[in-house]
């Protein structure tokens, strides 16, 4: 739902009941729909903790406790503005030495962004 789909509702059926026949309306219902403001957003890191080989896989997922959607996601690192991904999960296939760094991930619904707290990741 979006917030345009606010308003009053009816439906409308054929009857054909005994000596009742044609077309009946239902009483109206009035829908509101309610902005949910981002929130809550954290990081997970595959492997735990955050510490990962040189050359190994790194998978950090970001998740939103609350907000209405659609949501989009970036990722950055060392406060950056520039995304190094978008999408609810960032995965480095080879970690080298220049992915440690404090990496971050911002949510939005268009209207409202939260930025999660952020998380070291370290390449032994």
């Amino acid at each position: 739902l979006r917030l345009i789909h606010s308003g009053n509702y009816h439906c409308r059926g054929w009857v054909d009941f005994k000596m009742l026949r044609g077309w009946e309306q239902s009483v109206p219902v009035t829908v509101t729909v309610h902005e949910i403001p981002v929130s809550g957003v954290s990081l997970s890191a595959q492997p735990p903790g955050a510490q990962v080989a040189l050359g190994d896989r790194l998978v950090l997922s970001c998740v939103v406790a609350a907000g209405t959607g659609p949501l989009s996601f970036s990722w950055h690192r060392g406060g950056s503005a520039t995304p190094l991904g978008t999408g609810p999960r960032l995965e480095l296939s080879h970690t080298g030495d220049n992915d440690s760094g404090h990496y971050q991930c911002r949510a939005s619904n268009g209207d409202s962004v939260a930025e999660s707290p952020t998380l070291n990741v370290t390449v032994l």
